[in-house]
């Protein structure tokens, strides 16, 4: 059961995994988009924005909603920003302690 369950988040991490699927779900934050309006503000190619939502719509990280011929795409479980939040102060930290790591480098040199 273990085994599933890491198996399970290191394939939801991959989902993760690229720039522009994080900044389409950045993007989502602040509320459902069409693949077009996320084209619009990702400056990339449709086919590009359609591709990274299929791989996030494959690990169940966003649901889409039909109007007409349009699809639109909100993330489905909001805790997710929570998860971006943290890995936010994460790298920042690592940023703050590498900074110090150099500065004090600089000082001895």
């Amino acid at each position: 059961m273990q085994d599933t369950l890491r198996r399970f988040k290191a394939e939801f991490f991959k989902a993760l995994a690229h720039p522009t699927r994080i900044q389409i779900l950045e993007t989502l934050r602040h509320g459902e988009c069409s693949v077009t309006e996320l084209q619009e503000v990702l400056a990339v190619e449709a086919s590009s924005v359609s591709q990274q939502l299929a791989v996030l719509r494959n690990k169940n990280i966003v649901d889409t909603r039909k109007v007409g011929t349009s699809v639109y795409y909100s993330v489905r479980d909001p805790a997710l920003f929570d998860l971006l939040d943290a890995a936010r102060t994460v790298l920042n930290n690592h940023l703050i302690d590498t900074r110090s790591m150099l500065e004090q480098l600089e000082e001895e040199a």
